[in-house]
């Protein structure tokens, strides 16, 4: 049974992913106004949020972005600007180190609202490495890497070491096709080089130091396999963020990786992004961890912790 309380209290939280909007009245003109629990956009800006899986030049204008992460209650975006393997670039290490200054120009416009992620290809294993230390010493705080080489292939294990060495976490982009006939397909039809969840699992296991962050539970696909073989694994975490954002997908997530080890972000779906952790069922001290805490703890290891 659900009260009619509840009921509304679940479509209002839902409608926050596809309709916040400056004034949330517009959202209960056809319902009793009395029956509204809460204001949206309040309930979205009182929770301090670090947004730790977006992108320069994929999801508008950078000027867009600081817009929307006023509006939402972004505190800090964690940004990479990548490469797809599935694109006519090779990622060779001229095209990425112009990704990262790309990166760079975001973050000196707007001090204080970005971080990044620095961007490699494993291919050039001597280039990669030399690529990070300089990204880092300009104050970048983690790795992001798309699929040019899985996280599992001895092309990265030089990468995930230094990493390691510096206590910073590695933002993996992933793919976990969905089954057929009963079956999940292990490699999936979309992006065959892209790591999926064997291959996430298999680097925990040889690099239990290091750490992991599995990229967009809602970015489609087998999410909840993946939940189901990762989350069992402490150095693997994961962010929430994508577009397609199932319901009860929050919960089952926390359900598997516990509250401490899953991340807000967005990658493009701002609204969705935040909408998704509003109206999931866990407690507002978990929705601060989701939102703030929990990816703030990464960066406190290596130093860079928002105060």
């Amino acid at each position: 049974m659900i009260t009619r309380r509840d009921f509304l209290r679940t479509t209002v939280s839902s409608a926050a992913t596809v309709a916040l909007a400056d004034d949330a009245e517009s959202i209960f003109k056809v319902m009793d106004k009395s029956s509204a629990p809460f204001n949206i956009m309040k309930e979205a800006l009182k929770y301090r949020k670090i947004n730790s899986h977006e992108h320069v030049g994929l999801s508008g204008t950078i000027e867009f972005q600081i817009e929307m992460a006023d509006r939402l209650g972004f505190e800090m975006i964690v940004v990479s600007k990548i490469i797809s393997a599935d694109s006519n670039s090779k990622a060779t290490p001229y095209e990425v180190r112009a990704c990262n200054d790309e990166v760079l120009k975001a973050i000196k416009k707007y001090p204080g609202r970005y971080l990044g992620w620095c961007f490699v290809n494993p291919t050039y294993t001597k280039e990669s490495l030399e690529e990070i230390n300089r990204c880092i010493g300009e104050g970048m705080i983690g790795l992001k890497v798309y699929n040019q080489v899985k996280i599992n292939d001895p092309l990265f294990y030089p990468v995930i070491e230094k990493m390691i060495s510096l206590k910073m976490i590695i933002l993996m982009h992933s793919h976990c096709g969905l089954g057929v006939g009963g079956k999940r397909t292990k490699y999936g039809n979309i992006q065959p080089n892209s790591s999926v969840p064997e291959d996430f699992a298999e680097a925990a296991q040889r690099y239990p130091e290091a750490m992991f962050q599995y990229a967009h539970t809602g970015g489609g696909g087998d999410w909840e396999y993946a939940c189901k073989m990762l989350g069992k694994y402490p150095n693997v975490y994961i962010d929430t963020s994508g577009s397609n954002n199932e319901g009860a997908m929050v919960d089952f997530t926390v359900g598997h990786f516990g509250e401490d080890r899953v991340f807000f972000g967005t990658d493009g779906s701002y609204i969705q992004g935040v909408g998704t952790i509003l109206s999931s069922r866990l407690t507002e001290p978990q929705k601060r961890k989701l939102f703030f805490e929990n990816f703030n703890e990464i960066l406190r290891k290596s130093g860079n912790n928002i105060i």
